[in-house]
């Protein structure tokens, strides 16, 4: 094993190479990085800049930087924060969801634009003398050694890379080069539904908005970004087309019924351009491993835009391997075993986080007329107890993982 990184013309040497630079293989590479381990980073864009990525950044993630020393200096960056999800149902608006209860530091929400996170977090692994970033550096294949994937090539402004590593870590997301070029196995578990995102310039007068609406059959979400809303309007799987070929007005009249609050800036949405498809997928791998090759995040286990749980389970998967890649990458021996002890540590949450997913979609995708039961209201008007439960498992998931160990 190396623990130097080292180049020699085309060819690169370290310990563990992560192909992609997001928020699972920032936060791998920033904690490996940080534990002494040779780690290089591969991303294939010039920079971070990306619209309607996953900006939700949960409370255990939060926690996560409290325990780094970081989360002073993080929360100095534009942001906005989210201490409680309420519902609205056409006039009613019912509370979901409370944070303010949870064990951790900051109790709350913060929605950022991501690549601000990425931007923050590539700095501080910078620091660490034993990372590399390499952007604009595309993973085109594996390397196998007998049987051992030992490396990568990718492609980048000067030419084919190889980058030769004891171990290859897939961080590359739903759409994973690296678990397609292995040949992993994916169970797709469907999902009826798909969704559109925009930008709708927001009334800064406006006071605090419910952030999900349903009404008549449809419903949307709306993240508040200070001076404009993030808009995550819900339509059926891969009927985008039908939606355009009803108009843009109709898009705009269906916003306005949802929430009326937004006004005239709704006419903004004057032009499919503006209006970006998510295909929602959810999916799991099979074996998140073979022998020299890793997979983390939704490139082992897609998630739904649902509760906006993504990056916080990615996050989560990373600080779960680090804790069990460090030593062993240190000494030279990671093996099989490891990396099936990662995806045991793993499984449940993303199962159960799945699962909900899933039950969520199928409510929605199937609810008449969009209404809600009146014993919901009932419920979450008078259960503070039941607030505070979905709050815990929207914000910290149901096995959260942090840099000192707390398993019992």
């Amino acid at each position: 094993m190396t623990t130097n990184y080292t180049q020699t013309e085309n060819t690169y040497q370290t310990t563990c190479c992560i192909v992609g630079g997001g928020p699972a293989g920032m936060m791998l590479g920033f904690l490996l990085a940080r534990a002494g381990v040779a780690v290089t980073v591969l991303e294939k864009h010039a920079d971070f800049l990306r619209d309607f990525r996953g900006d939700t950044i949960h409370p255990t993630t939060l926690e996560l930087l409290y325990e780094l020393g970081l989360i002073d200096e993080f929360l100095q960056q534009p942001h906005q924060e989210l201490h409680r999800v309420s519902l609205a149902a056409g006039p009613r608006v019912v509370p979901m969801a409370e944070f303010s209860d949870l064990p951790v530091h900051k109790p709350f929400i913060v929605f950022m634009p991501q690549w601000d996170f990425l931007n923050f977090l590539s700095a501080k692994a910078r620091q660490f003398p034993s990372f590399t970033l390499l952007m604009e550096t595309e993973m085109t294949d594996l390397i196998s050694t007998g049987g051992k994937i030992t490396g990568v090539r990718a492609s980048s402004p000067t030419g084919e890379v190889i980058i030769r590593a004891d171990l290859v870590v897939g961080t590359d997301g739903r759409h994973s080069r690296v678990r397609e070029k292995a040949g992993m196995i994916v169970q797709d578990f469907g999902a009826p539904i798909d969704v559109l995102w925009m930008r709708i310039s927001k009334d800064t007068a406006l006071t605090e908005q419910a952030l999900a609406y349903v009404y008549g059959g449809k419903f949307m979400v709306l993240i508040d970004r200070h001076d404009y809303f993030q808009c995550g309007y819900l339509i059926p799987k891969g009927q985008f087309n039908a939606v355009k070929q009803q108009g843009l007005p109709a898009l705009q009249e269906n916003i306005l019924k949802l929430a009326p609050f937004v006004g005239e800036y709704v006419r903004e949405l004057d032009s499919w351009d503006k209006i970006s498809l998510l295909t929602v997928k959810i999916d799991r791998l099979k074996k998140w491993y073979r022998p020299g090759l890793l997979c983390i995040g939704d490139a082992a286990h897609a998630m739904s835009p649902a509760g906006g749980v993504g990056v916080n389970l990615a996050i989560q998967d990373a600080v779960a391997a680090a804790r069990y890649l460090a030593g062993p990458l240190q000494k030279g021996n990671v093996s099989d075993t490891v990396f099936e002890r990662i995806q045991r540590r793993r499984t449940f949450p993303v199962r159960v986080i799945q699962r909900a997913q899933i039950f969520a979609h199928r409510y929605i995708a199937n609810a008449e007329g969009g209404s809600i039961p009146p014993f919901v209201f009932w419920l979450m008007d008078h259960v503070p107890a039941l607030r505070r439960l979905i709050g815990r498992m929207v914000g910290m998931g149901p096995r959260p993982e942090f840099i000192q160990d707390r398993r019992r």
